[in-house]
């Protein structure tokens, strides 16, 4: 049991492009980093390699942190989180001031608990067919509970990305381009300086909004990926080459129309 606990408490969950869990590895300089929820540096992935960054500017002798929780979550949340995974409990300034915690849960208690209920049930789909379930189940919800739970309610925003994500999968690009377009402003509520997440976001709707022949939208949606990711994953990443090359065929376009 010591051992378990050691290896839980000091592994990273590996993410790929997207930012979708595939994995779980032991880095052990890595795990000396501490939490915060309002971190000073965020880790990413080029396939099994780890790379830190630094998100703001760090004076001399001050502490790099990490944050070993989804920051997405209220804080009651994630401190029994880390309570339960690391043992301790985090007395960062958004834990003392319970930041947006508010907003995170905003809307009638009744919609936000049935959909935190379906998006805990969703399984990674492995067919279409599971993926037109699991639309089907987003797009009802998010019928039924139209004025009761704004898109800035955490599991309301979930439930976008889930439709959006099954959307991506189905092949249908301007339902997906609806679903996301609505994520980007909880995203910039909830993740509002340099985040990853918030990066890879901007690039998905980007891409989408490209694919519409949106091209005046892609660009500056793309642009304010890049401003993120060039700092979150660095000018090398594949994923910001990636980005770039988009970026670029917006810029063709934008010059000939």
């Amino acid at each position: 049991f010591p051992l378990f606990l050691q290896v839980t408490c000091n592994c990273f969950t590996i993410s790929n492009g997207e930012m979708q869990d595939v994995g779980v590895g032991l880095y052990p300089s890595m795990s000396l980093l501490n939490h915060s929820c309002d971190p000073n540096c965020v880790i990413v992935f080029e396939g099994y390699q780890l790379l830190l960054h630094s998100v703001r500017e760090i004076q001399i002798g001050e502490e790099l942190t990490i944050s070993y929780v989804e920051s997405l979550v209220p804080t009651r949340e994630r401190q029994k989180q880390l309570m339960r995974q690391y043992c301790f409990e985090c007395d960062c300034p958004l834990c003392q001031n319970q930041e947006k915690d508010a907003e995170k849960l905003d809307g009638e208690e009744h919609a936000w608990k049935e959909v935190k209920d379906a998006i805990n049930e969703v399984r990674y789909p492995k067919s279409k067919e599971e993926w037109k379930h699991v639309l089907a189940r987003c797009q009802n919800l998010l019928r039924s509970h139209k004025g009761h739970l704004p898109d800035t309610n955490i599991y309301q925003l979930k439930m976008l990305d889930c439709a959006m994500d099954a959307c991506i999968n189905l092949e249908s690009w301007e339902e997906a381009l609806y679903y996301g377009s609505r994520t980007l402003e909880p995203y910039r509520l909830y993740y509002p300086g340099f985040h990853p997440l918030r990066a890879v976001q901007l690039m998905r709707v980007g891409k989408l909004q490209y694919s519409q022949g949106m091209v005046p939208q892609a660009l500056e949606t793309l642009k304010q990926a890049y401003n993120i990711m060039k700092v979150t994953h660095g000018t090398d990443h594949s994923l910001m080459k990636a980005l770039m090359e988009i970026k670029e065929e917006c810029e063709a376009m934008m010059r000939i129309q």
